[in-house]
Formats: C-alpha cells, structure tokens, sequence
C-alpha cells in the first residue's frame, strides 16, 4: 500500500509542478509585468510563482489527507480528498490575490485579465482556473499511478 500512495503522490507533484509552470508562463499577458518587466523579471516572476504553487499543492493536499484521508489513501477516499484539495487551493488562491492586489498591491492585472468579483474585489480568473484545471489534471494522473492491488477510481467530470 505504501507504493500506491508514494506514486500517486510523486505523479501528483510532476504535475503540479509541470502544469503550474506552463501555466504561469502562458497567463502571464494578463499581469502588467508582461509590459513593464524585463524578460528576466518575467522569467524570474514565473519560475518563482512556481515554486509557491507547488508548495501551495502539496500543503492543500496534506491538510486534505489529515482532514479526510484514511492510511489506505489513494485506493480509498480519493475524490473526497482531491475536492478538498482543490476547494483548499482556491481559498489560498483568493486569500493571496487579495493580498497581494489589493493590500500590498505587489502585482496587478492587465486591462486583459477576466475578473471575477469575491467578497468585495475583483480576482483574476486565470489565477482560479489555475487552482481548479491544474490539480485535477494532477490528480486524473495519480488515480492512474496506482497498482493493481488497490486501484483508484478515476476521477470524472462531473
């Protein structure tokens, strides 16, 4: 059992972390770095969003396996699990756009941003839609990696 929860663990994290690098590179037009940034800052930028992402994933996933997870986790409690893992993501996401626009105002939106109005101010769209596509993309990919002995149920859409 081990095994199972060590792959689909490490395929979990290739993913998050492959996706969320993609995924900062091709949003990045829609922050205001993208013209007024250096392709250095920009790359500086993306790469170190990055890394906060991953950390953002894997502490959204451990507090979702100590919340609900079980000691046979991924074979059982898998759905529960990724949804509260995502639901944690989006709440830190929304927290930190926050945080960052409108508090610190360390990064802004460009005018090409689709916004989406929570508690009183506008969050980036791409930045959520980061929170839900990537994780579950991560997760499709761990419900693969399990062995045969205790297989997980793929997720679907729903």
């Amino acid at each position: 059992m081990a095994r199972s929860w060590h792959a689909a663990l490490r395929c979990y994290l290739i993913v998050v972390a492959l996706g969320n690098l993609a995924w900062e590179f091709a949003h990045m037009p829609l922050y205001t770095l993208w013209t007024t940034g250096s392709w250095a800052e920009i790359v500086f930028a993306a790469v170190h969003c990055t890394g906060g992402d991953i950390l953002i994933a894997l502490s959204s996933l451990t507090i979702a396996l100590l919340t609900v997870g079980t000691g046979a986790w991924p074979a059982e409690r898998f759905r529960t699990v990724a949804a509260l893992t995502v639901a944690f993501g989006l709440g830190y996401t929304t927290f930190s756009e926050w945080l960052n626009i409108v508090v610190r105002a360390a990064w802004a939106y460009s005018d090409l941003m689709p916004v989406f109005p929570v508690f009183g101010f506008h969050v980036g769209l791409s930045p959520l839609l980061q929170w839900i596509v990537v994780p579950l993309a991560a997760f499709a990919w761990a419900a693969r990696s399990g062995n045969q002995r205790h297989p997980v149920e793929p997720l679907r859409a729903v």
